[in-house]
């Protein structure tokens, strides 16, 4: 079995994140606003990791997607990222390991999760007692073109099952693969028949749900660089599928197209995983290099590289910490805080709000990991407040300090 130092992996993790330099990443790093360029750059990030997680939250300036291509492109419009999805684009919407933008090669590969959600007993017995809703859905779809969620009649607060019967019905419509999202625009949803968002090519392709499980892990190995197999199988949410996922890695093993591949982290434990057998040789290569430290950089806490607590802390020695279920005086550093990359080291973390009509970014808090001298403090808290900076400017902000 192959080896991999802690720093090695590290490393590896953050060239195959596009978060090097591009002779590291092989991804472009700059990209000024939102023409030809910024779309190749956008869609190299989104084919890179194969998913490009959505969220809701928007207090740091920018939601999730967005701020995962602003740490990354450098020069590109600040609300580019909103318009990704778009009838023509090469992208789909999914469910990965959440809610995800995806290349559109990928769709036949989910073909095994559309067609295990339409048989749940639940999903069954409720798209049961709405049949005449469904058919009158799909009939004004394919009459008057496609349904935004605010098409949809009812009542829209409270929780998840007290939503209106038309929009649950949609959601899992487009779940079971009857429907698709056409686009986003201000991040609300548009739905239209799969034949008028798929290419029929796509809509035809049969994929076995073995050899969909091995291709999304071998996808997921090409975005983390090194990953333990529990990572793998977060990555797209496969449950259940124990026999499936050793079945397929020990075939890409067989084939050469990755090995095995253990952790030495110092402290006697070996945790097992998986690598490509050319990112052993980039690893190797990274661990003589000297990734630099003045372009520190604000990152989602949903970026690729942040989304698995675990490892984060095991490649990082960083507790991810999201807190925004929490009670305000339970927080420990606030409601959503962006950690501060800075070469290769996780060196704190800042909560943010931006404030567009006053034209602000406003750090309420600035938190520094613990340790090193307090001249080493100092140059961490300035990487930190270079961060914020940087993300004020892409967003087009003034940086600002303190809850005032």
């Amino acid at each position: 079995m192959q080896t991999l130092g802690i720093r090695e992996a590290r490393r590896l993790a953050l060239a195959r994140a596009g978060l090097l330099r591009p002779e590291w990443t092989g991804m472009p790093s700059r990209a000024a606003g939102s023409g030809r360029r910024a779309r190749a750059a956008a869609h190299a990030v989104v084919e890179r990791f194969g998913y490009l997680q959505l969220d809701t939250v928007s207090i740091a300036g920018a939601r999730s997607h967005a701020l995962v291509l602003l740490s990354r492109i450098q020069g590109m419009s600040p609300g580019y990222p909103e318009t990704l999805l778009r009838p023509g684009e090469p992208l789909f919407e999914y469910w990965g390991h959440a809610a995800c933008w995806m290349p559109l090669d990928l769709y036949p590969t989910f073909r095994f999760r559309r067609d295990d959600f339409a048989k749940r007993p639940k999903w069954r017995a409720f798209r049961g007692e709405h049949r005449t809703l469904e058919r009158e859905l799909l009939a004004r779809m394919r009459n008057d073109g496609p349904l935004k969620s605010a098409d949809l009649e009812g009542n829209d607060h409270g929780p998840w099952w007290d939503h209106r019967p038309a929009k649950r019905l949609m959601v899992g419509l487009w779940a079971a693969g009857r429907v698709a999202v056409r686009e986003r625009r201000g991040f609300h949803r548009s739905y239209d028949l799969p034949e008028r968002v798929i290419p029929d090519t796509l809509l035809k392709r049969r994929a076995s749900a073995s050899d969909s499980v091995r291709e999304l892990l071998y996808r997921a190995i090409e975005g983390h660089g090194w990953a333990q197999t529990g990572t793998l199988a977060a990555t797209w949410m496969l449950t259940n599928k124990r026999r499936e996922i050793a079945a397929a890695l020990e075939e890409l093993r067989g084939q050469g197209r990755i090995e095995a591949c253990a952790l030495v982290d110092g402290s006697g434990k070996k945790p097992r995983g998986w690598i490509r057998p050319e990112d052993l040789e980039l690893a190797a290569r990274l661990e003589r290099a000297r990734p630099r430290r003045d372009g520190a950089v604000l990152l989602s806490p949903f970026d690729p590289v942040l989304w698995d607590r675990k490892r984060v802390k095991l490649l990082f020695g960083f507790d991810q910490i999201l807190e925004i279920f929490k009670p305000a005086p339970q927080r420990r550093y606030g409601y959503y805080c962006l950690p501060v990359l800075a070469g290769e080291e996780l060196l704190g973390r800042i909560d943010l709000k931006a404030n567009r009509g006053a034209g602000v970014l406003r750090a309420l808090s600035v938190h520094i990991e613990p340790g090193g001298s307090r001249s080493e403090q100092a140059v961490r808290r300035d990487l930190a407040h270079r961060a914020i900076e940087r993300l004020a400017g892409a967003l087009g902000l003034l940086p600002q300090y303190g809850k005032g």
